[in-house]
């Protein structure tokens, strides 16, 4: 006789629900958003159904949506016009530039909603670089303190959490000093602590044109700084190291592929985790429902859990807004 039978806790949906492990809010995301130049545009992302690069005010349109539909918090990338690009990157902490009039605009709309920025030079990059090049070289000390001065703008037009994404040694305590001295204390940094040089950022970088150019006197690819997929113990070594500098909130990028990182780090610290549900992911779900391949809202969810389950206390994902709508009802 089988006295003990597992079943009997998932006789129905109300048994189920009591004795789940991991339940999915609209307080775990973090919706990203792509702002280009003018007013009144909106310019559909071939690659990514359904996400769009918006000008500043329909940007703030979408995050009073967003925020009715309780997604509190957005991460924002720009879509540089190809006349501010250089090597520097100076047009990264213009006060007045494209990001920070973004990061104005939504807290004077909606002050409550949680801004944090991308922090890489990439998008305004000539090169199509996270960082600095010199002969050749990514620069990692002369990038650290562009990334600085971007960070310190940022808290300036009223950003909450900075988000460095480059993968930089170092960035993080250079970030951090720079916002003390600034005076930015309680502004937070989410540092991509354990970034690999992954396949799944190829429609993220068409959205922006911030894939590294075709030059033969520059890196072809970004697998000097971010990650190499094959490592593992690699992550632990880099998610310690931007802890010990000052990082709030640690990031793992890709997620889906990388859950089994996204459980290591979540055994070694007690910090909050973000994992970021990549461009990548977001289109091949998107690819197979649209195909009928796939159950676009019941993958979704599914998706999303497991990002709980792994360990994440936040998610990035382009699925944010559909999966609030989804929760909501």
């Amino acid at each position: 006789m089988i006295h003990s039978r597992n079943r009997r806790l998932r006789v129905n949906e109300s048994i189920r629900g009591l004795v789940r492990e991991n339940n999915l809010t609209t307080n775990d995301f973090v919706m990203p958003i792509f702002v280009m130049e003018g007013e009144n545009k909106e310019e559909p992302i071939a690659s990514m159904p359904g996400i769009f690069r918006r000008s500043i005010d329909l940007t703030v349109k979408e995050c009073k949506e967003l925020f009715s539909l309780g997604v509190k918090a957005v991460n924002l990338y720009m879509k540089v016009s190809e006349h501010l690009k250089d090597n520097t990157g100076k047009e990264a902490w213009n006060k007045d530039g494209l990001m920070q009039n973004t990061i104005r605009a939504i807290k004077d709309a909606v002050p409550e909603m949680i801004i944090m920025p991308d922090v890489a030079l990439d998008p305004y990059s000539i090169y199509g670089h996270d960082g600095i090049i010199e002969n050749g070289k990514i620069m990692n000390d002369a990038t650290n303190d562009a990334l600085a001065r971007m960070s310190v703008s940022h808290a300036e037009a009223g950003a909450d959490i900075v988000a460095p994404s480059d993968m930089m040694d170092g960035r993080v305590q250079t970030i951090r000093e720079a916002l003390e001295d600034s005076g930015f204390t309680d502004v937070g940094i989410l540092s991509y602590a354990a970034k690999y040089a992954s396949s799944f950022y190829g429609p993220f970088r068409s959205a922006l044109d911030s894939a590294p150019k075709d030059n033969m006197e520059i890196p072809k690819d970004k697998k000097t700084y971010q990650m190499d997929f094959h490592n593992s113990r690699e992550a632990l070594n880099e998610v310690f190291k931007d802890i010990d500098e000052g990082a709030d909130i640690i990031m793992i990028k890709p997620g889906l592929p990388y859950l089994d990182i996204v459980s290591k780090v979540r055994e070694a610290i007690d910090l909050p985790i973000a994992v970021y549900n990549v461009s990548g992911e977001y289109a091949m779900v998107k690819a197979a429902a649209q195909n009928g391949w796939l159950d676009n809202d019941k993958t979704i969810i599914e998706s999303l859990t497991c990002f709980k389950r792994a360990g994440a206390d936040m998610i990035f994902t382009y699925f944010a807004k559909e999966a609030a709508i989804l929760l909501n009802r």
